[in-house]
């Protein structure tokens, strides 16, 4: 664990780090910034490992949870190439802003004029929101948020898309969790699933 940022798994292929809400994966616009991958290098090399990491995915900057980081490009590589073909299985623990009255479903709208589809299972009502169980099949950019603010169920802390004096219920952050994984290991090929509730 480094920081605030806690190990999930590792091997000599792979790292699998719960990124906290707050932190960019990877450099932004600011270029005094500090993103996870910059810190997580910098600390293996203060412990003198040889490797760098490489990011294979990203998590908005508002979004806590699992990130992979690859020891090699090559596995990187492999690894980005999962995420294309949609071979990893993601899921997400959200709060949408209201009661969605289906207990599960799927929204289908395009962003940025490509394809985009995303499930979701109920798995509370709360008075002001709903705990959704949610699997992107698609990995667009901002797809969960996009997607809910679309069905008039934008996302609690949400305030990129909506605005936030709108709605009754506030959060210090967004509620949007990466809260499991699943995929074929690159060089083993055996199945992980890696789990890191809120």
């Amino acid at each position: 664990m480094l920081d605030n940022i806690p190990f999930i798994y590792e091997d000599d292929v792979l790292l699998i780090v719960n990124k906290p809400p707050g932190l960019m994966t990877v450099a932004g616009p600011d270029p005094d910034a500090r993103y996870l991958t910059l810190i997580l290098n910098e600390d293996a090399a203060k412990e003198g490992k040889t490797c760098r990491l490489y990011p294979c995915h990203r998590l908005d900057k508002e979004t806590s949870g699992l990130v992979i980081y690859a020891k090699s490009r090559d596995a990187q590589q492999q690894m980005m190439d999962m995420f294309r073909r949609h071979s990893v299985r993601k899921l997400y623990c959200a709060f949408a802003h209201g009661r969605i009255a289906q207990d599960e479903g799927v929204i289908r709208k395009t962003i940025e004029g490509k394809n985009a589809v995303t499930h979701f299972r109920v798995v509370k009502r709360l008075s002001e929101c709903t705990v959704l169980d949610v699997r992107p099949e698609t990995g667009r950019t901002n797809q969960i948020r996009l997607h809910f603010k679309s069905i008039g169920h934008p996302l609690v802390g949400e305030t990129k898309f909506i605005f936030r004096r709108d709605f009754s219920l506030r959060a210090k952050r967004l509620c949007l969790h990466a809260g499991a994984l699943s995929f074929t290991h690159p060089v083993s090929r055996k199945i992980i699933d890696v789990r890191c509730p809120l």
